[in-house]
């Protein structure tokens, strides 16, 4: 991150800037998805040749927390150096502490673990309920679409974990995109 982006960072300008909207952050969520992807492979990939992996359920659980352990260092180490994941950088969005400022370590990883509240209670009730076919997908869906709505009812249009972890995203091109 260059001088003035570090700056502009810290301006009470960064924090006048508005919410972006649902789409465009569910659409950064998408394209995050797809480079996700192959940062994901390329780590189980080493993990598997590393330890010699011959089936799926050997070392699996290992294989799960190596993942969950990448995952966690592939965002935190974005949200701390310039706020911004790859895919956050192109859909202009930035992610903050609600007072404006940069993320420190504490926060970012609390927004971490509260960011798995968009698919782990779904998963989980479905796993309770041993839901099989359809049901399996509908609860977990009705999860994630239950914890985007709720940005409806934030007066800032933040996502509930943003709020519970002090934290915000902020639109860069708040009037390009502007209805």
């Amino acid at each position: 991150m260059d001088n003035a982006s570090a700056a502009a960072s810290h301006t009470p300008q960064s924090f006048a800037l508005p919410a972006p909207s649902l789409r465009r952050r569910l659409c950064s969520m998408m394209y995050e998805a797809t480079l996700l992807f192959g940062v994901l492979f390329i780590a189980a990939l080493l993990f598997s040749t590393l330890l010699q992996q011959r089936h799926a359920l050997y070392l699996r659980h290992a294989l799960e927390g190596w993942l969950l352990l990448v995952l966690g260092l592939y965002f935190i180490w974005f949200w701390l150096h310039g706020g911004q994941t790859l895919a956050m950088k192109t859909w202009r969005i930035r992610l903050l502490n609600q007072d404006g400022t940069r993320l420190n370590k504490r926060r970012a990883l609390a927004r971490f673990a509260l960011c798995w509240f968009w698919c782990l209670p779904g998963l989980v009730l479905a796993w309770l309920t041993q839901a099989k076919g359809w049901t399996l997908v509908l609860i977990p869906s009705f999860n994630f679409v239950a914890w985007a709505a709720l940005t409806y009812l934030d007066p800032q249009r933040q996502f509930l974990h943003d709020r519970l972890a002090g934290t915000r995203l902020v639109d860069l091109n708040p009037k390009k995109h502007a209805p």
